[in-house]
């Protein structure tokens, strides 16, 4: 119905009086005019969902949105005529996105996803277009690995791998080098032969020969044996020698060698000449050896045998185990007492290890017995070896080299260098020291010689060791420790072919307390001597002896006539003094006057027992001081001694230990460079031990004392009197003690044979110079009752004759009767 009719039909119906009733559908009443209704606005969502409203005159009608479609299939509908649904493009129209992608449906609409290796970059659905990953990746470098090859296809790529490399199969990963030799062996293949070792590296492989394969400089070919000997042949070398024959094996060769002739068990090596005599070269050995030079000679026989030889069935450790043993057997019973035998001996042990040596399976062998220790060295090549060489043990150090060890003649195949020590040896020749006599420093000072070190036995495989290409060094440790000094000398020697020690070829580099290094142009058997000079005493030193002795002498006679005639210090202790002093005395007149004089022997022999007699004399008196002062202390009322039992103690003691020492060594006492006790298996002692123990007992009996004088001088009423001459006499006693221990302290190592140091001759001179003078100052000018009588004595000689009978006459009687009461009252331990 258009406007104009629906107009027309409104007006006919107002007048027929119904205009101002009702509009018709679709139009409203806006004054008493019909408007059109919009029904899209007066009712959202009357369509549905997924549509779109259109309105019309008087009416409206839906329609649905892109993507959806009317389940009645109408295009132009109402609410009745059914409902808007999502149109799924994608199964609908198969190839809505082309081949190239995938379709997504989506609500009311679709998308298009390109397949991987494909792109969009317009965001055109039906576009997609080949990504070149090749060319993006091309900066990276890894797409494909380092040896891989990028090649581009549509929607994709593809490595292409060189030889060696792969991707098993997936051609767009990265190729990785393949493992040739692990495949081989999963498929047991043998890529480099049964001798070679295959070894895997990027991107191929290679074959590792062992000695005496070769795959001839490729090395990606199985490993073949060399023939040795033909090579050998076309380079006109000899590998075996002239009397070798060389025959070829698989991965080696060997040498067989004719009779006379070996290889020592070690088929490569050319064949050397044996000479099996030269253990028979002695045309009388000694029996002792013989049963070694046999054994090594028989040996010699066998490695001739060619059968024994081409078997290998020598045994080089065996061999060298039964010559220690030998040797041991040898040794320990001391066979060897004449030097030729010595000399016998030690070249059949050198030529016996330069037999064996070429013999041992390894480069460093090392074995020991009670007597000897061995430490060898070997190698073995077509070229002779170079290097430094170092063999060590406790007691020596040998260092040279394989250039000196091989020498410089024809190359046998092998080199050897060793070390030998004898553990004992220095016992048996520490003598024959006749070619070092002209070694003296001056002809006024003659030297004693005496081993100083181990023998040791350098040996080589060097046929010329008396003509080295270059010295060799041993380091040899002392057996006591002993610095050199004017008195001692460290002299490097050898055992010569005639016996003897010499020095010849050999000179000492450098030296120390412990060690010294010898430089020699020869090998042998090799020791450290000491040269020992007598100590010659500087002439400082005798004066100081002199004058300090003269003046302890004169002391001593001061103290023994206080102490015999002074009447107010009488008693236990003062004859105690008395005898020490008369000992000691005659003790420093016997060292002063006899203490040198070695000739005659029996004079000095007197002398020394005189020295020991009296020297103990003065320790036994100092401990009968230290037991009077002990009883002083502690038995109060009953500290004298009987003279007859001081007597007995004081000089009976050391008269038997005296006697008794003479009788077990008579020839202990009186040496050759000091008339004293000898050094030798600990004679010394007799000396030192008995005063060790009154040095020990002395100090146990001042302990006490000093500890019970503190008890009495913290009680309540002590006698200060006695308390303080006692405590005089402690602290002169123990001062005295200390003094005498000391000075022999130093006197012990004043008298060693040819070993004087310095600082302790002067120590003791200076000491035992100080003993009269100390015992004079503490025991008498320290004493009030003493320097009292001196006083005394003085005034009686000093004064005239005359004046003194005038002034005895006229002096109260009273003052004389004062001065010997006063006397009285000091006279020492009779009061106490």
């Amino acid at each position: 119905m258009g406007p104009r009719k629906a107009l027309l039909i409104l007006g006919l119906m107002c007048m027929l009086g119904e205009c101002f009733s009702k509009c018709p559908d679709g139009f409203g009443n806006n004054h008493d005019i019909c408007e059109d209704i919009d029904e899209c606005k007066e009712f959202e969502g009357g369509c549905g969902n997924n549509t779109v409203c259109f309105n019309t005159n008087g009416s409206f009608y839906c329609q649905c949105e892109d993507g959806f479609a009317n389940t009645k299939k109408k295009v132009n509908f109402t609410m009745d005529d059914g409902q808007c649904k999502d149109v799924n493009e994608c199964y609908d129209n198969k190839e809505i996105c082309g081949h190239k992608a995938v379709c997504f449906n989506l609500l009311g609409s679709y998308n298009c996803t390109c397949h991987s290796g494909y792109t969009n970059p317009t965001n055109d659905l039906k576009h997609c277009i080949d990504i070149d990953e090749c060319k993006e990746a091309e900066m990276k470098k890894d797409l494909c690995g380092i040896k891989g090859t990028c090649k581009n296809i549509d929607g994709s790529y593809w490595c292409m791998c060189p030889e060696g490399y792969t991707n098993y199969g997936h051609e767009s990963t990265p190729c990785s080098d393949i493992d040739e030799c692990k495949e081989a062996e999963m498929k047991k293949e043998d890529l480099c032969g049964i001798k070679g070792t295959c070894n895997n590296i990027d991107g191929s492989y290679w074959c590792m020969c062992p000695e005496g394969y070769t795959n001839y400089d490729n090395e990606s070919t199985p490993c073949s044996d060399i023939d040795e000997c033909k090579e050998a042949e076309m380079k006109k070398e000899d590998l075996c020698r002239i009397k070798g024959t060389c025959n070829n094996i698989n991965g080696s060769y060997w040498c067989m060698c004719p009779k006379g002739y070996t290889n020592y068990g070690n088929k490569r090596t050319p064949c050397s000449q044996l000479d099996c005599e030269t253990f028979q070269a002695n045309s009388r050995p000694a029996q002792s050896l013989k049963g070694l030079a046999d054994m090594m000679r028989d040996n010699c026989l066998a490695l001739s045998n060619p059968h024994i030889a081409s078997e290998g069935k020598t045994d080089g450790e065996a061999l060298l185990e039964k010559l220690l043993t030998a040797i041991e057997a040898i040794l320990s019973p001391g066979h060897l007492n004449h030097s030729k035998d010595m000399s016998g001996f030690l070249q059949t042990v050198e030529k016996s290890i330069r037999h064996i040596g070429p013999q041992l399976k390894d480069s460093i062998t090392e074995m020991e017995t009670t007597e000897i220790g061995a430490k060898i060295a070997v190698q073995r090549g077509k070229t002779q070896p170079t290097g430094p060489i170092l063999l060590t043990n406790e007691n020596a150090r040998l260092d040279t080299d394989w250039t000196t060890a091989a020498g410089t003649g024809t190359y046998p195949g092998f080199a050897l260098a060793a070390l030998l020590t004898y553990k004992n040896l220095e016992k048996s020749v520490n003598n024959s020291f006749e070619e070092l006599k002209g070694h003296e420093k001056n002809a006024k000072n003659p030297s004693s010689f005496k081993i100083s070190s181990k023998v040791v036995s350098v040996v080589v495989s060097n046929p010329s060791t008396q003509n080295l290409s270059s010295p060799v060094n041993i380091t040899l440790r002392h057996l006591n420790e002993t610095a050199e000094s004017s008195e001692v000398e460290y002299i490097c020697a050898y055992w010569n072919d005639r016996g003897a020690w010499s020095k010849e070829g050999c000179h000492q580099q450098q030296t120390n307390a412990t060690h010294t290094v010898c430089t020699c142009e020869h090998l042998s058997s090799f020791a450290v001597l000491m040269a020992l000079y007598p100590m010659t005493h500087p002439f400082a030193l005798i004066l100081i002896t002199k004058i300090g002795l003269t003046m302890s002498l004169l002391c001593l006679v001061l103290c023994i006539l206080t102490f015999k005639f002074c009447r107010s210090i009488q008693g236990t202790r003062t004859t105690i003094h008395l005898h020490l002093c008369v000992c000691l005395f005659v003790a420093d007149l016997i060292f002063l006057a006899g203490i040198s004089k070695t000739e005659p022997v029996g004079g000095c022999r007197f002398v020394a027992a005189m020295l020991h007699i009296f020297f103990l004399g003065v320790f036994m008196w100092m401990l009968l001081e230290g037991v009077q002062l002990y009883r002083m202390v502690v038995l109060v009322f009953n500290a004298t001694i009987r003279p007859l039992y001081l007597f007995i103690a004081g000089y009976g003691t050391p008269l038997v230990i005296v006697i008794i020492s003479a009788i077990v060594n008579p020839k202990g006492y009186g040496t050759k460079e000091h008339c004293w006790l000898s050094l030798k298996d600990g004679f010394i002692w007799s000396f030192f031990g008995p005063v060790c123990c009154i040095i020990f007992l002395n100090v146990f009996f001042f302990i006490i004392t000093v500890w019970k004088l503190a008890q009495k001088f913290t009680s309540l009423n002590p006698d200060l009197s006695t308390l303080n001459k006692i405590k005089a006499f402690t602290v002169t006693a123990i001062a005295q003690l200390c003094i005498l221990g000391l000075m022999w302290v130093f006197g012990a190592f004043l008298f060693e044979e040819g070993i004087g140091t310095t600082v302790a001759a002067y120590l003791f001179t200076i000491l035992n110079s100080l003993q009269g003078a100390l015992i004079f100052v503490m025991h008498c000018l320290l004493s009030k009752q003493v320097r009292e009588e001196y006083a005394y004595f003085l005034s009686c000689i000093c004064t005239p004759q005359k004046k003194r009978y005038s002034d005895l006459s006229s002096t109260n009687p009273s003052s004389s009767q004062s001065r010997g009461s006063q006397s009285g009252q000091h006279t020492g331990e009779s009061q106490i």
